[in-house]
């Protein structure tokens, strides 16, 4: 194998600002700790927690890299101390805890896990947070079985895509918000059972009358939904809250209806968790959704694959909303 190079070009963010702060520059490799392995990064994918810390609300954990970007896939080229499972030369995902814009990224070893069968560097970039994301909130956290009613809002994001395909695959009835007719269209075809027009439709009316309620809700609205979710929940229903993009205070919630239906309400970032704690997300990934992953069951929706110089444009395309899917960065 030939020496690494001593410098590699990521985006540097020296300020909080719009798209238009990040920079491309030179800096020094970054140098595997015992545990971790160094990914020589092919594609990195872009989510809203990257989009956060840019703009300056959702800073690194102590110990990070303040680099952007939390998901890759490359060849690991260097291992930490410790290192068992993988070997220099292996092509992997992974779940990175900063530093995935850049030509080099270390990533935790209990973070990391083998391409899907058939996969390029794109979709396996595209696996890591969402897959992370929806497993540890819809079925660790919030126990989704099959034959249960699930509500996902936000059914065209990354999450969205990913939600709806893994609790279909799983024997649940989807029903999801998006949109326009488009981004409806595009979650019915995925699996859901219906897809609700949020700008035309009343989500918890269409429940009420389609479904009668729900078992579980995955929702990155927050505080701008909680009473209708609350409202759409069967007894012992549960709502798993991950994002707050309509707030973080709720001006209106029937805390009856919380006791009455004997509901459960939980919420969960990803990034804080410990390094045991995503490794065993990683664990149930492999032994229960990596299967379906190489039988072509489930897949990431891609929307648009751009090289990481337009990092800009790819951030102005997750603002904009106007994605289905994931946006996947390529070095």
């Amino acid at each position: 194998m030939p020496a690494l190079p001593q410098t590699m070009r990521h985006v540097d963010l020296s300020a909080p600002g719009g798209p238009e702060a990040m920079k491309i520059v030179e800096g020094p490799v970054p140098q595997p700790k015992a545990g971790e392995v160094l990914v020589k990064v092919a594609a990195a994918g872009v989510n809203r927690p990257d989009v956060a810390q840019r703009q300056g609300t959702y800073p690194p954990p102590p110990g990070a890299s303040p680099i952007l970007g939390l998901e890759v896939a490359g060849e690991i080229v260097g291992l930490g101390d410790g290192v068992s499972g993988f070997s220099v030369g292996d092509k992997v995902a992974g779940l990175a805890n900063g530093g995935g814009y850049a030509e080099y990224c270390v990533v935790p070893a209990g973070q990391a896990l083998p391409w899907p069968k058939g996969y390029d560097a794109v979709k396996a970039a595209a696996v890591p947070e969402t897959f992370f994301t929806v497993w540890a909130n819809v079925f660790d956290m919030a126990g989704l079985k099959a034959g249960e009613k699930f509500l996902v809002h936000g059914g065209t994001s990354g999450i969205g895509t990913t939600a709806i395909q893994l609790a279909k695959a799983f024997g649940a009835e989807v029903y999801t918000t998006a949109g326009s007719g488009e981004k409806c269209l595009a979650c019915v075809q995925l699996g859901a059972k219906r897809a609700i027009n949020y700008k035309t439709e009343d989500f918890l009316a269409v429940i009420k009358d389609e479904a009668a309620s729900v078992d579980v809700i995955l929702d990155m609205i927050g505080g701008a939904y909680f009473d209708k979710n609350i409202g759409a929940l069967s007894k012992d229903g549960r709502l798993a809250i991950i994002a707050l993009l309509g707030g973080a205070v709720a001006e209106k919630a029937n805390l009856g209806a919380i006791m009455m239906k004997r509901l459960r309400v939980m919420g969960s970032t990803l990034r804080p968790r410990t390094a045991d704690e995503k490794r065993a997300i990683r664990d149930s990934l492999l032994e229960k959704v990596w299967p379906k992953l190489d039988a072509g069951e489930v897949a990431p929706v891609i929307h648009a694959v751009l090289p990481l110089d337009q990092v800009a444009e790819a951030h102005r395309m997750m603002e904009e909303s106007g994605h289905i899917g994931k946006i996947v960065l390529t070095l």
